[in-house]
């Protein structure tokens, strides 16, 4: 039900985006909160029949609360109204090189807009407001980092392409995204 009645006012949201606001706080009063818990492949596997765009930043959970206020203070500022809710989750930290959450306890910030709808400017802002706070992009989504970028973020980052260099010196496993967050194995690993 959630899937096919958000999907309707997102459709009709694009159609007519002076309607989002007003959209959204029905859909915000209509969608019941509710809360979760079980096994993780139960409550985050979920069927998404409503298509979106996202980016997701890991930031330090003591900054979570900093960037939903400016998310909050700047996105009605925005050309194009936004769709979707923010998603929030926290993650305690660990050791893993390129994990997101390397080293601090991390909150995660995901943000969405709907298929067709602008989001360009949008994700540009989330990215300037989570760079104050050294927010690390999700590996999997939509973000503009690159090598420099990156290497700054992560402790281990450099040790990571040796590694990978050492493996596949001929970047066979490699693609553009690869390379635009790595750089070219087949280059030293503190050149971007």
């Amino acid at each position: 039900m959630e899937n096919a009645a958000f999907g309707t006012l997102c459709r009709l949201g694009r159609a007519r985006p002076p309607l989002i606001p007003a959209l959204n706080r029905f859909s915000s009063a209509a969608l019941p909160s509710r809360s979760y818990a079980d096994i993780s492949h139960r409550v985050f596997v979920t069927p998404r029949r409503v298509r979106f765009v996202e980016s997701e930043y890991a930031v330090p959970r003591e900054s979570l609360l900093h960037v939903l206020g400016e998310l909050r203070r700047q996105v009605p500022r925005l050309a194009d109204p936004v769709m979707f809710p923010v998603e929030v989750r926290v993650a305690a930290a660990d050791d893993i090189w390129l994990s997101t959450a390397y080293g601090r306890d991390t909150a995660y910030v995901a943000i969405h807009q709907y298929s067709g709808l602008p989001y360009r400017s949008y994700f540009d802002l989330f990215e300037s407001i989570v760079a104050d706070v050294a927010g690390r992009p999700h590996w999997g989504k939509v973000h503009t980092l690159g090598t420099g970028r990156l290497r700054a973020l992560y402790p281990r980052y450099d040790e990571f392409r040796r590694v990978r260099a050492e493996v596949d010196p001929e970047a066979r496993f490699g693609n553009a995204y690869l390379t635009q967050v790595l750089g070219d194995p087949r280059l030293p690993a503190n050149f971007p």
